[in-house]
């Protein structure tokens, strides 16, 4: 069925143009009764929006650049997924782009992203991006940016995250409630902000429950780096009892880096990953998580991007936004 346009629905319920047009943008001039009717008339024979004349009318693009370090993550697939649903429901495009962990590769996306006249940038830092100039240089130009995930202390733009504190905490307390008292964290490059949470509430947890922090049972590994069997090797010198990876790739290789080492799971150690990747439950054992709700995240960094681009201020929240994450105890850390 052809699409119908405003002046027809205009034609067809003895409306003006204008009335029609601010009706579907629900303004507020316009009577609920009014909106309704032009709704369901709209509905009804097929209404969809001119998006080309809309964007020249508005100046808009509307085109959202998305820019994350690998889309073959689950989490940030997962990500993906809620920025297209809230974006959708806007009237919003997006353009991916990768950035594959590499600084200079972000900065390449970021300048594709601006060639294609993006209204807005969404960003989850590389692992190797310590230099944030550019993104302040655009914002300094007024460019609407939110960063998720992987964010920075040094750009004043919203951010969402999940609660990486949070989940740490929880994860380190369920181990030391299962009686393990020597845990070690395997974790990512130090200066990603993810990291430092995560390590944040690996610490408050042992100190609540008296167990001092010892550096020796912290280890710091590459993106790159997809072996950690010398890793785990230097960390049973130190005789832990239980591992929290602070990825689900990190625990899922030194699940079987344990097993290649007869080291019973989790009898002798516990072990307990971050993100919950889909085949947690079909691992052996099955794989104890921190769930992080990737889709929200995803839902709520598209709709704080969009709002900063149309100026609603009564919906926007500047600084962080942090949602709660879930333990989710599975064979690997319960001790029956």
């Amino acid at each position: 069925m052809d699409s119908i346009t405003i002046k027809d629905i205009a034609r067809a319920l003895d409306l003006s143009t204008s009335t029609v047009s601010r009706a579907l943008r629900d303004s507020y001039e316009i009577s609920p009764e009014t909106k309704r009717l032009v709704l369901d008339y709209a509905k009804q024979f097929n209404y969809r929006p001119n998006q080309i004349a809309r964007s020249l009318k508005e100046n808009r693009s509307r085109i959202i650049g998305v820019i994350v370090p690998q889309i073959a993550n689950n989490f940030f697939s997962e990500v993906i997924n809620g920025i297209e649903a809230a974006a959708y429901l806007r009237g919003y495009y997006v353009f991916i782009f990768q950035s594959h962990e590499s600084y200079e590769r972000e900065l390449v996306t970021l300048r594709q992203a601006i060639d294609r006249k993006a209204d807005g940038l969404l960003i989850s830092l590389s692992s190797s991006t310590s230099d944030v100039s550019l993104l302040q240089s655009l914002q300094e130009k007024k460019l609407p940016i939110v960063l998720f995930d992987r964010v920075s202390a040094e750009l004043d733009v919203p951010c969402v995250t999940s609660d990486n504190f949070g989940g740490a905490f929880a994860a380190t307390e369920h181990l030391i409630e299962t009686g393990r008292r020597r845990i070690a964290h395997i974790t990512i490059p130090s200066y990603i902000s993810i990291t430092q949470e995560r390590l944040a509430g690996y610490r408050a947890a042992l100190e609540r429950y008296g167990l001092g922090y010892d550096e020796n049972l912290v280890r710091y590994t590459d993106f790159g780096q997809t072996d950690v069997g010398p890793v785990i090797n230097d960390l049973l010198t130190q005789a832990p009892d239980a591992f929290l990876a602070a990825s689900d790739r990190l625990a899922i290789s030194c699940l079987a880096a344990l097993k290649k080492r007869n080291i019973a799971i989790p009898e002798t150690v516990s072990l307990v990953g971050f993100t919950n990747t889909p085949v947690a439950d079909l691992l052996d054992p099955a794989l104890s998580a921190v769930e992080q709700p990737a889709l929200e995240i995803g839902r709520m960094a598209a709709q704080q991007l969009i709002d900063l681009i149309e100026m609603k201020a009564d919906t926007l929240r500047v600084g962080r936004i942090s949602i709660p994450t879930r333990l989710v105890v599975r064979a690997s850390s319960r001790l029956t």
